[in-house]
């Protein structure tokens, strides 16, 4: 796994969005620590930051 901080207002490389493209179709794999969440599941979570406004 590899993490990165991209900060407000950068752009990601070319070699980068290549990289996420790739991505794009790999399976999501689920397993005992990140198990596959059912729809009730997944409306018991609750935003904890709010909603930001656009910027016009």
């Amino acid at each position: 796994m590899e993490r990165r901080i991209i900060y407000e207002g950068q752009k990601p490389t070319p070699e980068q969005i290549e990289r996420i493209r790739a991505l794009k179709n790999r399976p999501i794999v689920y397993d005992e620590d990140c198990p596959k969440l059912t729809e009730e599941e997944l409306k018991q979570f609750k935003r904890v930051n709010p909603k930001r406004k656009a910027a016009n």
